[in-house]
């Protein structure tokens, strides 16, 4: 049976502050790929950073709070996070 937490969830997040050039995409990158966790992240034309997480329900939610602070160089102001119908991806991309 399967448990709520192994059900594969999708949360599309826009990361607001002093998010790029600082490693942020990079250092997600590397937190979802210890917590076995898909998707992509890209800088977006705003200064702002969009993230994808695609994974069991804690996996994501881990990189969810990774992402509020980011790396140590970062200044996160704000994270928008929207659930999305899961896709299907099978690794963590920078775009």
């Amino acid at each position: 049976m399967m448990c709520v937490s192994d059900r594969v969830i999708r949360k599309r997040l826009v990361v607001r502050g002093q998010v790029q050039g600082v490693f942020f995409r990079d250092s997600t990158r590397e937190q979802a790929r210890r917590a076995g966790v898909a998707g992509w992240a890209r800088n977006r034309d705003d200064g702002a950073v969009e993230v994808v997480l695609e994974g069991p329900q804690d996996a994501v939610e881990q990189v969810v709070r990774f992402c509020e602070s980011g790396p140590g160089s970062a200044h996160v102001v704000s994270v928008e996070a929207d659930d999305e119908a899961p896709e299907g991806l099978s690794r963590f991309e920078i775009r």
